[in-house]
């Protein structure tokens, strides 16, 4: 698949919206998982692919580092979105959960 290039965080989640990737997941770092919170769904790493990885440098603000992952679940039958802060103001919890679907994919 090719990889595209957006300019923002939201250019990128709308457009992977409007290509099937429609649910919000939420990383979860202490169950070491990912949470659709709307169907309480919880993937572990061996639950999902990563599709798409996108990464967003804050200019301005190095606040505003993210990265966006495109994640699908064969197992649920889902595909859904993950946005995370990365860089000197990421969580390390997280951090260390997103090392981990790094290392998944």
């Amino acid at each position: 698949m090719e990889q595209k290039n957006y300019d923002t965080v939201s250019e990128a989640t709308n457009d992977l919206l409007k290509r099937g990737y429609t649910t919000n997941f939420s990383l979860m770092s202490e169950e070491e998982c990912l949470i659709c919170h709307k169907t309480s769904v919880q993937l572990s790493p061996d639950d999902f692919e990563i599709d798409e990885i996108y990464r967003f440098d804050g200019m301005t603000d190095p606040g505003d580092d993210m990265i966006v992952y495109a994640i699908s679940s064969t197992k649920y039958n889902m595909k859904g979105v993950v946005v995370n802060a990365y860089g000197m103001y990421a969580d390390n919890a997280t951090s260390a959960i997103v090392k981990k679907l790094e290392m998944h994919h």
